[in-house]
């Protein structure tokens, strides 16, 4: 990693607290590994597209996109417009996962050629182009030093990271930034570091940082709970932070330990021998793994518009974006109970860059920055008619601005938690990895609709399963481009794949919050990587450190035993 250079981003690429070398020293336990994740692709079955049109002056678009006001402040300055002379509208989206959340080749050319051709214009990307043109996650390498005592304590936690970007754009996957807040330990050293090639630009990818760098956090303690001798949930409860550990800020809450303690009951991990290469079935080898995971709970200023309809009803304006997370249900609700009216009685708009600013569907963030701003207009709205005031033909409308509140919160260590666990079936003979259960608990804040935050995480849960055993994207080394650049080429987990997996949450509003929310988009891949590496250690007893753990990968280690 020498010839790479660290990279700041809304987080300092390099972290530092204690000596690593005397605390490596007086260890009586050592975990040194490097884990590598490889190059990925956030594809959402619907296609990039966007039709653009010239109406005067003004630049209209539809698309789809993870946040209009992003999109059309970016060709607002593409092409020297002001930002009125833009409008963005993206009311349904067919999945984003990272790769809508800014301006694209496509949105680009739809501009040009309208302006150019002087009548509207609908570009749609091949899916060969997306894997040119959108972005993916960068190939990862880390390495993981942990240290501890003879009763697991940690003395020593070292996570390094290490991604390509472009040659002309700076691009960081934060991989350590989850190790910054899960374990304390006296010697505590992260730093991501970045090499720039000729490459496409990488970009946010579903958990960006906290999925790849929980596969090496979580497998290396792992790792250090057999040197020590030590149950892994024992491990992760000894080294329980009561602050965070390298900002000394308090958490608002943190129910790891909750969500740990409740998947071992709801698992049966007490009847788990600990011992590798035990169980079978028939020719398959059978294990079990977990791992603790974490997300950051972020908020963005937002505005929303809501009136009171002369007919009764209610309508929310928002410019926010349901990329099938039932964003527009969760606004639904929101608005309904700051309003004391039935969810029947409120249309939600979204999507509009007309409607103002709002924060896009990414990192874990929309629903809670939207939502608040909704509750503050609703919350308004409700006390001017319980005022008496009447309504008029063109309805009473309030609009709010969390601006300043999101700027006001107090300084704390705002996380989602959960605790992830699987079960594997390893096949002896062709090295092929089953996974045959899942079961994740979580601590993220209310749940505002159950249904649909079942959904999120199931699927967070389910691309863990593709992350570890299918994906793998392949370049040619000498033309730089993608070898089966299609999804017939690059594998991920079809129906057959996918076995019983439980979700469930313990209680855990946050109470800085007037919705309650923390986030759950991201949380449900986070640590789900691990747990299934884990399982397949325990199953084989062989560690793997590379993803995808591939057939082919299963028969050489248990060959060699490396």
């Amino acid at each position: 990693m020498s010839s790479s250079n660290p990279l700041d981003t809304y987080e300092p690429a390099v972290v530092e607290k204690g000596d690593l070398a005397a605390q490596i020293a007086v260890s009586a336990a050592v975990v040194d590994a490097e884990y590598t994740t490889p190059e990925e692709h956030p594809h959402p079955m619907e296609p990039h597209a966007a039709t653009a049109r010239w109406d005067g002056g003004r630049l209209e678009v539809v698309d789809s996109n993870q946040g209009t006001a992003n999109v059309a402040s970016e060709l607002a300055k593409l092409f020297s417009l002001d930002a009125s002379a833009v409008r963005v509208r993206s009311e349904h989206v067919g999945g984003g996962f990272g790769s809508k959340e800014h301006v694209r080749a496509h949105q680009v050319a739809a501009a040009m050629a309208a302006a150019v051709l002087r009548r509207p214009v609908r570009v749609v990307l091949t899916r060969r182009q997306m894997f040119s043109l959108v972005g993916y996650r960068s190939p990862t390498l880390q390495r993981v030093r942990l240290g501890a005592d003879a009763d697991g304590r940690l003395r020593v936690l070292e996570h390094r990271s290490l991604n390509l970007t472009s040659s002309m754009h700076d691009w960081v996957e934060p991989c350590t930034q989850g190790a910054r807040v899960m374990y304390d330990a006296d010697a505590h050293h992260t730093s991501h570091r970045v090499v720039r090639l000729d490459v496409p630009t990488p970009t946010w990818m579903r958990a960006p940082g906290e999925a790849p760098g929980s596969f090496a956090l979580e497998s290396a303690l792992d790792e250090l709970a057999e040197k020590c001798g030590l149950d892994p949930i024992e491990l992760r409860v000894r080294n329980e932070p009561r602050v965070g550990p390298v900002s000394g800020l308090p958490f608002s809450p943190r129910r790891l330990l909750a969500c740990l303690r409740e998947g071992e009951r709801r698992f049966g991990w007490a009847d788990r021998d600990p011992r590798p290469c035990l169980r079978r079935d028939g020719r398959w080898l059978l294990g079990t793994g977990m791992a603790a995971a974490s997300f950051p709970a972020m908020a963005v200023p937002a505005t929303a518009e809501v009136t009171a309809e002369a007919d009764g009803g209610f309508t929310v304006r928002v410019n926010a974006a349901d990329i099938g997370t039932g964003a527009r249900t969760a606004l639904t609700l929101i608005a309904a109970d700051a309003l004391r009216a039935s969810p029947g009685r409120v249309h939600v708009r979204l999507g509009d860059s007309d409607f103002g600013q709002a924060g896009p569907a990414g990192a874990s963030m929309g629903t809670r920055s939207w939502g608040w701003a909704v509750t503050v207009a609703a919350g308004e709205l409700r006390e001017r008619l319980a005022s008496g005031a009447v309504v008029p033909p063109e309805g009473i409308t309030v609009r709010s601005d969390t601006a300043e509140a999101v700027r006001a919160l107090a300084g704390r260590e705002r996380h989602s938690f959960g605790a992830q666990f699987a079960e594997v079936a390893v096949d002896v003979g062709t090295g092929e990895v089953r996974v045959r259960r899942m079961l994740g608990v979580f601590a993220a804040g209310r749940i505002v609709n159950s249904l649909t935050a079942r959904n999120q995480l199931v699927g967070g849960m389910t691309w863990a399963i593709s992350m570890a055993l299918h994906e793998e994207a392949v370049r040619d080394r000498v033309t730089g481009g993608l070898v089966g650049a299609d999804l017939a080429g690059y594998h991920f987990a079809a129906h057959a794949d996918v076995p019983l997996i439980e979700v469930d949450w313990v209680d855990d509003p946050d109470p800085d919050d007037p919705v309650g929310i923390k986030g759950i988009g991201e949380i449900g891949i986070v640590g789900a990587v691990a747990a299934i590496a884990n399982a397949v250690w325990h199953a084989t007893g062989v560690r793997h450190r590379q993803l995808p753990i591939r057939p082919d990968r299963v028969l050489l280690a248990g060959a060699t035993d490396a």
